[in-house]
């Protein structure tokens, strides 16, 4: 029996659309994150003996009749189809598992991801040719279901999906997370088999570059982050230090062009015990003279962390600073402080360790004053790159109740692009409008990048390392029109 796992197609005559990233769009960077929840769920399908398709539409720039054709081509006896999803992309991606429903009747239809886990039974209320919604962490719901419709088992069997029944939609409780996580197949296996390394982008790492999960869940429960709030939960569950550096020594061996790894946990450095076994053993295994690597960083972790990480290989780390101001951080929860920014900038610097600092306007307590606070802080940081975001406040989220509730989310959920797939602002509160957010945005990135200090910086680190120039002249030419503004 077949299944097909699809990453829709969504304007695909704009670039392509990283339905992945935290905040789904079609980046001016040209960034597109791997599909990798998609993956690890097919990887998890196609370990228990059933035949797979995988068709990643965004990363070949495919529209809805060209998808098809492939469906056509490499799925057309496929008894399920599983189909990723984002907020922005829902009403689109509903209408393509609808147009799969009408080619091939037999076949289920699956949602997964973010959007339908934080909503399901208005997911499924859209459209009555979707069958089922799984509900967050869906690797073994995907392969349950796959198993019921083989064995001819009803639906009520599977833990963790809001299904379809007799014009009636049911629900059952809810699937427990995956504790083992060394029992999940390599992505990079995965993405060997059936994936083009070279169609995704990762600006702030070498090009191509490989992404991967070392552990599922966050700790740490700030109000805006959407995959903790709607897909793994607050738990930090863990790969061992041996898995995730043979998956290291695979990438190494099987990519020649793949000079570095992306670690895309929400948090790779909670653990502090387990962050230096793995330095250890890339260290002992030579892999840090090989391959290079980059991950997001909480402000928590201390310098000899970040020297053992330098030592292995790490050479840049990303952490939500979101704001400089500790009202600001605590509405959000972020569970930070000033103090911490400062040690965890001075620290970096003293490790050797590049700095990608991400900022968020328009939380709770923001007013023109506080932005204007964060901008200066984010100046005399002096970082490697920054970025600067409003708030997107996504369903299944403290913020997005917070702005709900408030009356500040204006539009629906495409209107949280903008017509050619880049994102929209929805965010209005009495202090700041969706406009001034959005505007403070982009003079805050043009007066951070276009100040002499920081072309100076990346002409004096492109003639050290011509690859860093390389990815700063590409990362350039993707942004000059926003930023020549």
């Amino acid at each position: 029996m077949k299944i097909c796992f699809v990453n829709p197609p969504f304007k695909a005559e704009y670039g392509k659309f990283s339905r992945e990233s935290r905040s789904p769009s079609i980046g001016h960077s040209g960034v597109l994150y791997y599909p990798l929840w998609l993956i690890y769920a097919a990887a998890v399908v196609e370990k228990d003996g059933f035949e797979i398709a995988f068709i990643d539409a965004p990363a070949k720039r495919l529209d809805m009749q060209k998808t098809i054709e492939r469906v056509k081509n490499e799925a057309s006896d496929a008894a399920l189809f599983v189909l990723d999803t984002s907020t922005p992309s829902i009403y689109s991606d509903i209408a393509f598992g609808a147009l799969l429903k009408e080619k091939y009747p037999q076949s289920k239809i699956m949602l997964v991801g973010t959007h339908p886990s934080a909503v399901p039974d208005e997911t499924l209320n859209i459209n009555d040719s979707i069958d089922i919604v799984a509900r967050h962490e869906y690797d073994h719901i995907v392969r349950d279901t796959a198993r019921a419709i083989r064995d001819g088992k009803k639906f009520d069997t599977v833990f963790g999906i809001t299904y379809r029944e007799n014009g009636f939609i049911k629900q059952t409780a809810d699937a427990v997370h995956i504790e083992n996580l060394d029992e999940i197949p390599l992505a990079a296996s995965f993405i060997k088999k059936y994936l083009d390394v070279r169609d995704y982008v990762f600006p702030a790492a070498s090009y191509p570059a490989i992404q991967i999960f070392t552990g599922r869940g966050c700790p740490a429960h700030c109000n805006y982050c959407v995959y903790p709030q709607t897909l793994h939960g607050h738990k930090y569950r863990l790969r061992t230090p041996e898995n995730v550096v043979n998956e290291f020594k695979y990438i190494a061996k099987n990519f020649p062009e793949v000079h570095e790894i992306v670690i895309e946990d929400d948090t790779f450095t909670a653990n502090k015990k387990r962050v230096l076994e793995i330095c250890r053993l890339l260290i002992k295994n030579n892999l840090h003279k090989r391959i290079k690597w980059l991950c997001n960083a909480r402000v928590n972790i201390d310098l000899e962390t970040m020297q053992a990480m330098k030592m292995a290989g790490c050479h840049l780390i990303i952490p939500g600073f979101e704001s400089y101001n500790e009202q600001i951080l605590k509405n959000i929860k972020k569970g930070s402080n000033l103090k911490l920014i400062d040690a965890y900038v001075a620290n970096a610097k003293k490790a050797g360790l590049m700095i990608h600092a991400c900022y968020m306007v328009g939380n709770e307590g923001e007013t023109r004053e506080t932005m204007e606070t964060t901008l200066a802080a984010a100046m005399r940081f002096k970082t490697d790159t920054a970025q600067f975001f409003p708030l997107i406040p996504y369903p299944g989220t403290e913020a997005y109740e917070w702005a709900k509730s408030n009356g500040y989310i204006n539009g629906k959920y495409e209107d949280y692009l903008q017509e050619d797939g880049t994102l929209n602002c929805v965010l209005n509160t009495p202090e700041l409008s969706a406009r001034e957010l959005v505007d403070f945005c982009a003079y805050a990135r043009k007066k951070y990048y276009m100040r002499p200090w920081y072309i100076a910086h990346r002409l004096w680190k492109g003639i050290r390392d011509p690859e860093d120039m390389k990815r700063s002249l590409k990362a350039f030419w993707r942004l000059k029109d926003s930023l020549l503004k």
